[in-house]
């Protein structure tokens, strides 16, 4: 570099903000969109390698390239046929009489003859020989996390941050002195603007490789630190320069300094309010700093350096196109309260809304009622949707909100105080199995309901070769819907799927009661892939507890639980007279935390026996293909209970693992 650049000019004019004439300014601004153009050709990287997945969603007669995208309603779903408050009555008691009927020891209906069989294609994440990577690559690094919930970041999301800050490192090195040269700096800070603009939008780019917003939630966060930093160290050059010149004054009287300070002002607060604490104490302040911040940054970036109009162009489409596709993705409708209290959570139940997503997709909901207080209708959550598409009995979107926050806390309130509603929908049976009160009791509100988003993506469970789903507390809605989808794609012989299991953690054993005819319906509806669920409490039951609640439940899996329960007291074992409330065959319930290691153990020898001893090799004789595709395990919970999952799943055995055809781990952790 030129001796010219090797400190601020002695006027105390920004060189940044003169613009790109000079041979020097031309080279930075051709080397940061250089590193720009790099960055971009390693994410097609990535895309291209997950374009085989993308390509097999069209394969198959399960069409799921069609869903996830935007809401509807299929006019064509059956409704209840009666729809009065005696006829709900009496089709909750003969739904009732077919959920409860399966007791322990009782076999399961008859299957009817095998389906003819249309298997979704399979693309494996990972090519077999690779496998061994996989492992480290899932390794978590405890010191930082990937989310707000607190799941830790794993080696490979820390392989691609060091790869992007080392990037722009290069770039602040290169012929170059980062502390005498201002100018490189900002262009580092500027040109990074559009693309933290591109990966915080609900449509970001994440779904050209199949990534919700919220899986590429830490690298938008660390794209804004790096900016951070640079815009602080570009501006501390010449407040010093301007401090020990005395000129400080002089010169913020320029317009272009002034707009600068207000660009450095809003990175700043933008950052401030975003850390951890004040996300998660204070969410509606981090909100409003990040719009206030966005509105001010891009004029300010253009006001102080002309020359950036084509960055800043950028990230104004990128945030026009994400909320243009919001409008088109929100619908304004109305819902249905239903407070649950064994599992503290109200019930949404959303009538005009019942096709369009997949499995283990979110919404995001926003209450449009008084009694969410003064802002509450300016706030919006996610939820996961908890049943799936076209459900039978004409029962619309399903969401379980669980009572976390003040939010969530005044919504529950809302539902408790709902009267008789005489226009609530119809109840069908998944609205029993929910836990709703299908008598008409509850609380009907108009609400904004803007997805899908989020979800598997590129992932097809039904292609797998088997399933484990392990879910905490209101995880259990991601788990709900994806089983019973592939209860259903397996009924219709369209599921690869010959092992199920899910865990389900949970504090009380008393949780279990409002889930129990839903858990009982899909083992029911499980003839061909036997579906096998067990709950486990983590707390002492206390009081009265429900009448399924038989210690002698908890011994059929005491080799999957830690610590070894103690034998129960003979006065806290429930009556023989009361067999009728035991559990079915195939739902346990058991004390302590899981051994998940044993779980996905017993799941891959379970799917290798079949492969080898139930199934013939030919598709079209009922079987699996003969060729295992390997295991799915899906985790929604708390990030603690993400982290021992992949955990357990990096120490499978890898003989094992290979003979399954590998194990791929779906994470649905979510956090502000």
């Amino acid at each position: 570099m030129p001796s010219t650049l090797s400190a601020p000019p002695a006027d105390g004019h920004d060189l940044f903000s003169r613009g790109i004439a000079s041979p020097e300014h031309r080279s930075d601004a051709t080397l940061v969109f250089h590193i720009i153009l790099l960055l971009v050709a390693l994410s097609a990287v990535f895309v291209l390698a997950r374009l085989p997945r993308a390509i097999a969603l069209f394969g198959g007669a399960s069409r799921e390239w069609a869903s996830g995208h935007f809401l509807w309603y299929d006019a064509s779903v059956i409704p209840p046929p009666t729809t009065t408050r005696r006829g709900r009555r009496r089709a909750t008691i003969t739904n009732e009489k077919e959920s409860a009927g399966a007791r322990p020891g009782t076999p399961h209906p008859r299957p009817r003859p095998y389906p003819a069989l249309h298997f979704p294609p399979h693309v494996p994440a990972c090519p077999a020989p690779l496998r061994p990577l996989l492992a480290p690559l899932r390794a978590r690094l405890p010191f930082f996390a990937s989310a707000g919930a607190g799941a830790g970041m794993g080696m490979g999301q820390g392989l691609i941050l060091a790869v992007y800050f080392y990037a722009w490192v290069y770039a602040a090195f290169y012929r170059s002195n980062v502390f005498t040269d201002p100018a490189r700096t900002g262009w580092i800070a500027a040109v990074q603007v559009p693309i933290v603009f591109a990966l915080a939008g609900k449509n970001g780019v994440g779904w050209l490789g199949g990534w919700g917003y919220e899986k590429l939630n830490f690298l938008h966060r660390f794209v804004g630190r790096m900016i951070v930093l640079a815009a602080n160290i570009h501006s501390l050059h010449y407040f010093y320069q301007w401090s020990i010149n005395g000129t400080f004054k002089k010169f913020m009287r320029n317009p272009s300094n002034i707009w600068g300070m207000v660009a450095l002002i809003a990175v700043n607060m933008i950052f401030l309010f975003s850390v951890q604490s004040v996300r998660s104490r204070a969410y509606n302040l981090f909100l409003a700093s990040h719009i206030l911040g966005f509105v001010l940054i891009l004029p300010a970036m253009y006001l102080h350096q002309p020359s950036l109009l084509p960055y800043i162009l950028f990230a104004v489409g990128f945030l026009s196109m994400d909320h243009i596709l919001r409008l088109f993705k929100s619908r304004l409708t109305t819902a249905y309260l239903t407070p649950l209290p064994e599992l503290e959570m109200t019930r949404v139940e959303i009538p005009a809304l019942n096709a369009g997503w997949r499995a283990g997709q979110h919404v995001r909901l926003r209450v449009m009622s008084g009694g969410m207080g003064m802002g509450g209708w300016l706030e919006v959550h996610p939820f996961t949707i908890a049943n799936v598409t076209r459900a039978e009995g004409g029962e619309g979107m399903v969401l379980m909100c669980k009572r976390a926050g003040g939010w969530t806390r005044k919504l529950y309130e809302i539902a408790k105080v709902g009267g008789y509603t005489a226009s609530a929908p119809a109840a069908g049976a998944g609205a029993i199995e929910a836990g709703a009160n299908v008598n008409g009791v509850g609380k009907e509100v108009k609400v904004i309901v803007e997805g899908p988003y989020g979800g598997p993506g590129h992932v097809n469970f039904a292609s797998f070769s088997a399933a484990v789903y392990v879910v905490g507390g209101s995880g259990i809605t991601y788990a709900l819907a994806a089983i019973e989808d592939l209860v259903r794609k397996d009924l219709a012989g369209r599921s690869r799927v010959k092992v199920v299991e899910l865990v389900w953690i949970v504090a009380d054993p008393a949780c279990l009661a409002p889930l129990l005819p839903a858990f009982t319906k899909l083992i029911n509806q499980s003839v061909y892939t036997p579906l096998r669920i067990s709950v486990f409490y983590t707390r002492a039951p206390i009081g009265k507890q429900p009448a399924f609640f038989d210690s002698q439940n908890q011994h059929e899996f005491d080799s999957y639980s830690r610590p070894r329960p103690r034998p129960p007291r003979p006065e806290r074992r429930v009556s023989p007279s009361a067999s009728q409330s035991h559990l079915p065959r195939g739902l346990t319930l058991a004390p302590g935390r899981p051994k998940l290691s044993k779980f996905l153990e017993h799941a891959l020898q379970r799917a290798v026996t079949l492969s080898h001893g139930n199934f013939k090799d030919n598709d079209s004789e009922g079987g699996s293909g003969g060729r295992l595709t390997g295991m799915v395990v899906g985790v929604c919970g708390p990030g603690g209970l993400a982290d021992d999952v992949v955990a357990a799943v990096g120490g499978l055995d890898a003989v094992r693992r290979d003979q399954v055809g590998g194990v791929e781990v779906c994470e649905e952790v979510f956090g502000w």
